[in-house]
């Protein structure tokens, strides 16, 4: 089978037929605990029943229509979406199908609000370094990651980069040529990494003063993930114009989505922006199962305590080969000595699946449905090999 697909990733040697819970099956029955949910998009886990039956009746009624037309589920699920990032100042959606979609919206809003309040010239999107905003070569631009942009240019202009924490670098970067700045809240990609709370509430006083979007890519840090709906939340009263969302949205079907707040919620208007496959009826109504699952004060608490346990159960085995632990909620990077993808192929070997975040990060991306015997039973199978 693997002589028809393009070499275009490293898979581990393993075929899954099913999955339930926390857990995934291969052809020959053997259990393997997933400390992954499909690189953080079933955050429910597998085959979640609420989720099976909400997709399921939907399915038997219409998968999709075009968004030529009304579609009282996909209302629904935009509502209840702009509603649990009301914190954060949101009011409009629109809804795509990807990450990198959500990305090429919101660059295009930072782009139009610019152009129709300056006019031409005020094109730029600042990013930083360390970032993955998408593989489209508009979003392979925004990457500020050399390695993503080897062989692929020439790549969309009006990018820059740069450095994560650096103020001052920040403070010059955003001048009268900039639109809008785009921040993961966390790094995932590139090793799990927190933006700094000072670094954050400068961003936001200098996109404020200036009149450029302030911006932040969550689709894989949002969501739930770090124990707040929206990462950005974690950074108190700071009000971002343009949030990104995707992975985790609808629990394994595909969807994207870009928010805005008051100040660009009607950049776009008809025939701006669209996606064919955007907020279909099956993503909507696994979203909202999403939505009214995970955007629950307790869930969300849970959530943080896991991701706690976590870091203090490795920090207390004192090991050589790990270099350092770090994350929130259960968004977890841990630096080792050793190669990475061994440590992945031998937890393979021992039943655990887990991510790599470069040669010698491993990253964990669990459902948040995860059980505290879990958890125990994957650190000690993580613990043997390192």
């Amino acid at each position: 089978m693997s002589d028809y697909f393009m070499n275009t990733y490293h898979r581990l040697p393993v075929t899954f037929t099913h999955g339930g819970g926390t857990y995934l099956f291969d052809g020959n029955g053997k259990r393997y605990l997933d400390f992954t949910s499909g690189i953080g998009v079933n955050c429910l886990g597998h085959a979640y029943p609420a989720l099976v039956q909400a997709v399921s009746e939907q399915t038997a009624k219409c998968i999709h229509v075009s968004n030529y037309f009304q579609s009282a589920v996909t209302e629904r699920f935009a509502q209840k979406l702009v509603e649990a990032c009301s914190g954060a100042g949101m009011k409009r959606v629109f809804l795509g199908n990807s990450g990198a979609e959500a990305n090429e919206c919101a660059f295009k809003i930072a782009r139009k609000y610019s152009l129709k309040k300056y006019g031409s010239g005020r094109y730029t999107i600042v990013t930083l370094r360390g970032s993955f905003h998408g593989r489209t070569i508009t979003t392979l631009s925004a990457t500020g990651q050399d390695r993503f942009h080897e062989e692929f240019g020439p790549f969309t202009e009006g990018f820059t980069y740069v450095p994560a924490g650096d103020i001052p670098a920040l403070d010059r970067a955003l001048d009268n040529t900039v639109a809008g700045l785009l921040i993961e809240a966390v790094q995932g990609e590139n090793g799990v990494h927190l933006q700094d709370q000072a670094y954050i509430e400068a961003a936001a006083r200098f996109c404020t003063e200036r009149d450029i979007l302030l911006m932040f890519d969550e689709i894989q840090c949002g969501v739930g993930r770090t124990g707040s709906f929206l990462a950005c939340e974690g950074f108190g009263t700071v009000k971002p114009d343009v949030v990104t969302l995707a992975k985790a949205l609808s629990g394994g079907i595909p969807a994207g989505a870009a928010l805005a707040g008051e100040r660009a919620a009607d950049t776009l208007t008809i025939g701006d922006h669209g996606s064919t496959f955007g907020g279909n009826l099956l993503a909507a109504a696994a979203g909202l199962v999403v939505l009214e699952t995970v955007n629950n004060a307790a869930f969300l608490r849970e959530i943080t305590r896991k991701g706690e346990k976590i870091r203090e159960s490795i920090r207390s085995w004192n090991k050589p080969n790990i270099r350092d632990i770090r994350g929130k909620g259960l968004m977890i990077g841990i630096d080792i000595t050793q190669d990475a993808w061994d440590v992945l192929e031998k937890a393979l070997e021992k039943g655990l699946l887990l991510l790599a975040a470069g040669a010698k990060t491993l990253r964990f991306l669990p459902p948040y449905t995860i059980r505290d015997e879990e958890i125990e039973s994957g650190l000690q199978i993580l613990q043997e090999i390192v």
